[in-house]
């Protein structure tokens, strides 16, 4: 390989994407050889990629519309945990089950997708015209309100008023509980559809293959006038204008649609969990978003569907493998959340370095 051609791929890849892979890579061969059962890691690997990948594509649309990573994702995630909340509230599954034996929990998960899904449009609408009203401070304005709104939820939590003994505090009777299961809902649904196992490492099909086709539906929105005009409105906001079209509007859109997806994200996410988590649970869930997007090779003003899945993957096997490596390692102390709090933050902090803050193109 010529040396231009040794660049040109090195562009391509990109130098941090590279270096995170590799570190991956040494620590899966380190565990390999300390004799670490890689195999359920990489298990785990597969299955949180799958829980995490559409909270990571939420990122797309607003960087496509000339946002930046969306830090208020927490917004969509909040909404989107009110679905599944309701689903076990009205006992969808249970009620379907006695009528179509076996589909109880598709409903109640289809249920709290669009539950979700139609409230996180309607808050994201809301969102996206404060950020209209804040342009070049985005990322500010975003971080803010993402954290506000979840100690806000806090305290509705506390006193929401659901009656379900599977939802509400023991001896209370009101609120929310810190975490939820989601046994007699739709826990583990997609985890289960189609598994198999290969080489020992077990693959969550359904939960892969939903994933990803949710990937390409959002391709291919953003190939329709809509999306392209969003894309237009990113990439050079004065052309878009003089185009006729409505950069404004195409702003609230792609926040909107990112919210929707942040919702979205966090059903399949609890579904995958096996329990809904409230409070303050998805507190740090926005960085975690915005650093896999980064490191999967997006940029405050570019990201595909490519960086999303590939960022993710190398997000969720760093956090994963590094706590049982660093306890092999260091035998005779624990320090497995140490090491996961570092690796984390440390990745979190690469996508705060890249992060410039707000819109660069008006």
């Amino acid at each position: 390989m010529t040396k231009e051609k040794f660049k040109k791929a090195l562009d391509v890849i990109g130098i941090p994407r590279l270096i995170v892979f590799c570190f991956l890579l040494a620590i899966v061969i380190v565990a390999y050889v300390n004799g670490i059962d890689v195999k359920s890691y990489l298990t785990s690997t597969m299955k949180y990629w799958g829980m995490w990948v559409i909270l990571v594509l939420a990122m797309i649309p607003t960087i496509k519309c000339g946002i930046g990573p969306n830090y208020g994702v927490s917004l969509g995630i909040v909404a989107g945990l009110l679905g599944p909340l309701l689903s076990i509230q009205f006992n969808i599954a249970p009620a379907v089950n006695a009528v179509l034996p076996g589909f109880g929990p598709w409903a109640a998960m289809f249920f709290a997708m669009i539950v979700s899904g139609v409230l996180a449009w309607l808050v994201g609408i809301v969102y996206g015209k404060i950020l209209n009203l804040v342009k070049g401070s985005e990322m500010t304005v975003t971080t803010y309100i993402g954290y506000s709104v979840i100690y806000l939820m806090c305290i509705v939590w506390f006193r929401a008023p659901f009656s379900s003994g599977e939802i509400t505090w023991p001896l209370g009777g009101v609120g929310v509980r810190n975490s939820v299961s989601m046994e007699t809902s739709f826990g583990g649904l997609l985890n289960d559809v189609l598994s198999f196992s290969i080489f020992g490492v077990e693959i969550p099909t359904g939960l892969i293959l939903f994933c990803l086709l949710i990937c390409f539906v959002v391709y291919l929105f953003f190939r329709t006038k809509t999306g392209l005009a969003i894309q237009a409105t990113g990439a050079n906001p004065t052309f878009a204008r003089a185009s006729g079209i409505d950069v404004d509007k195409m702003r609230v859109k792609g926040v909107a649609l990112s919210t929707l997806l942040g919702a979205l994200g966090i059903v399949i996410y609890t579904q995958g969990f096996g329990y809904l988590q409230a409070y303050t649970a998805p507190l740090q869930m926005g960085f975690i978003c915005v650093a896999s997007v980064l490191i999967g090779g997006a940029t405050m003003n570019k990201a595909t569907i490519m960086n999303v899945i590939i960022g993710t993957f190398l997000y969720q096997g760093l956090v994963i493998f590094t706590p049982p490596v660093s306890n092999q390692l260091l035998a005779g102390t624990d320090i497995s959340d140490t090491m996961r709090q570092i690796i984390q933050n440390g990745v979190i902090l690469y996508a705060l370095v890249k992060s410039k803050g707000g819109s660069s193109n008006e």
